[in-house]
């Protein structure tokens, strides 16, 4: 049945300034509405996401700010006309719990590209006009077609859709070709191991030689290539189909660009301040150069049920609600393999 009232006994961490530190804060969940579902949650993946909003990076952020768009719960109450979901169902949250449903992206179901805008996990305006606060806490309402039965682990939702996304939208499933990573990130490790899933030739470009043995053992990388050597990237001239940039800091993108084939294509899904390239680089070589969010609920169940044929999943770090401020930090200096997951159920009461 739906809640008449709102929820005033949820439970979270927020940030209350652009410090971006986190702490306990009780605050009240929005009703129950006839489409909605209430979900319990008992994981959430940490992502830089919650860098750029609790930091105020984008000058945005409407305190108090509860960050996490990575969720995984239990379906505890459900709306009257909700179908899909049963009380007990598994499920998971993304970037999004709504829309308007009457675009022609939210028809296309890409509702993450609403014309509307659609109502993001944290940070955003709902539907009752209230500031959506994220999974960085005990409970969520969303509206049911933003749900997601889960086999696997909720970074799925943010960091494996962000590369799956671009990849299957521009042919990066094709066997044989070859794929370059920039990054071996929460991001950067998800498009390793769906590029070999796809069947591809991957290379791992890093700043950090550290990453080396577990690129090439852990993830099955087919080379490792340290991007500040430019004899190590002078042997990888046009030798590249394409290559997907997970890396949020900044950096210079012509000599990346210089390894693409012919008609090449370099999807960004980083968040770097700028984007600086010469025009040469792309009018020589006929590159495309793309940018690319997550992806609407069509393709999220489609990567869900790909990840669960093939059996792929994040690897993470589970860590206590109580170390998030820690892990946030961990995370700006890239200290994770690869992703971070709080444990809510068990540590946030």
């Amino acid at each position: 049945m739906s809640s008449a009232t709102a929820n005033e006994n949820c439970l979270g961490w927020a940030a209350r300034d652009a410090s971006g530190v986190l702490s306990p804060f009780k605050f009240s969940r929005r009703a129950v509405g006839k489409d909605d579902v209430s979900i319990k949650i008992t994981h959430c993946g940490i992502c830089y996401a919650d860098v750029i909003w609790t930091k105020n990076k984008y000058g945005d952020s409407k305190y108090p700010v509860v960050p996490g768009h990575e969720i995984a719960g239990i379906v505890k109450e459900i709306g009257s006309n909700v179908q899909r979901f049963k009380v007990g169902d598994h499920v998971g949250v993304g970037t999004f719990v709504n829309s308007c449903r009457d675009c022609e992206y939210c028809d296309d179901l890409l509702e993450v590209h609403c014309l509307k805008r659609a109502v993001l996990t944290y940070n955003s305006i709902d539907v009752d006009g209230t500031i959506t606060k994220g999974g960085y806490s005990n409970s969520i309402v969303v509206h049911e077609r933003q749900d997601f039965y889960h086999d696997v682990t909720s970074p799925l939702l943010c960091a494996g859709i962000t590369v799956y996304t671009p990849m299957m939208r521009h042919k990066m499933n094709q066997a044989g070709k070859s794929l370059g990573v920039i990054g071996l990130g929460g991001l950067g490790h998800m498009a390793v191991k769906f590029g070999k899933a796809f069947g591809l030739n991957v290379t791992v470009l890093s700043t950090s030689i550290s990453k080396r043995e577990e690129a090439l053992t852990l993830l099955g990388a087919d080379k490792f290539v340290i991007s500040s050597d430019q004899d190590q990237m002078a042997a990888l001239a046009k030798s590249l189909d394409f290559i997907i940039d997970t890396a949020s800091g900044d950096h210079p993108f012509d000599p990346y660009l210089s390894l693409l084939k012919t008609s090449g294509v370099l999807v960004l899904v980083g968040a770097p301040s700028e984007v600086k390239f010469s025009a040469a680089s792309l009018l020589r070589g006929r590159i495309t150069i793309s940018g690319s969010a997550t992806g609407g609920t069509k393709e999220i169940q489609e990567m869900v049920n790909f990840c669960a044929a093939h059996g792929i999943h994040p690897n993470i770090e589970v860590i206590p609600i109580q170390y998030a401020n820690e892990a946030l930090e961990r995370l700006i200096k890239s200290d994770v393999k690869y992703r971070f997951v709080i444990d809510i159920e068990n540590s946030l009461k």
